[in-house]
């Protein structure tokens, strides 16, 4: 780990180390808003020193939840390889709910930066390009619509986002049910045109950036 191009100290580590690992623990109780201060009392630092390692909110964000969502790496392999590539769909898009659903700041946070990620250079990163993998398999196969495209998974995620915000301390497995209503619509045999084409990546992006002022306002 590194400050610019020079190691960080093994004292200066160690606080990263905990500043990650409260935020963490922050975020998903109380979402990407909670005090900084807070953070750097359950890591057992300053805030001055939080503030040297992570100047900005968004930095301590980036990086909890980079690690964070290497557990989308195993929901992809998992999905990918399931011999049933409609099932591999399903267990790719309930993953993700699911991690959402667990973790009050990563709710947040994919609903404000995966939509964005597919309009920036970003998005060959490696859940959106798992994601279009396990689309296209499923395509391929006549057991996913064919008109259905990486765009409207964002969709999903930003309007799946606030089901499971609003629902999460009353009725926490509300989103399966609203997920299920979604799936069966993919089907094939149930698909009829829509006449609405996908959205572009640029258009996702600007959706994704108001929804994001909106929340902040």
């Amino acid at each position: 780990m590194t400050t610019g191009s020079r190691p960080l100290r093994a004292d200066a580590k160690r606080n990263r180390d905990k500043l990650v690992a409260a935020a963490a623990r922050v975020f998903a109780r109380r979402g990407l808003t909670a005090p900084l201060e807070d953070v750097a009392r359950q890591a057992g630092v300053s805030i001055g020193t939080l503030y040297n390692h992570f100047p900005a909110r968004d930095d301590l964000i980036d990086t909890v939840f980079a690690d964070r969502l290497t557990s989308l790496d195993r929901v992809a392999e998992e999905a990918l390889a399931d011999p049933d590539p409609w099932n591999g769909f399903v267990v790719f898009v309930e993953g993700l709910l699911a991690l959402q659903a667990e973790d009050r700041g990563l709710n947040e946070a994919l609903a404000s930066r995966f939509p964005t990620a597919m309009g920036r250079e970003e998005a060959c990163g490696r859940g959106i390009r798992n994601l279009g993998l396990v689309i296209e398999r499923a395509r391929d196969a006549g057991a996913l619509r064919p008109d259905f495209e990486v765009t409207d998974v964002a969709l999903l995620v930003l309007g799946m986002s606030r089901v499971i915000a609003d629902s999460m301390d009353v009725a926490p497995g509300a989103w399966r049910r609203c997920l299920g209503f979604f799936l069966d619509g993919l089907r094939p045999e149930a698909s009829r045109s829509i006449g609405v084409p996908a959205l572009r990546a640029d258009q996702l992006a600007l959706i994704a950036a108001r929804s994001r002022s909106q929340a902040r306002d």
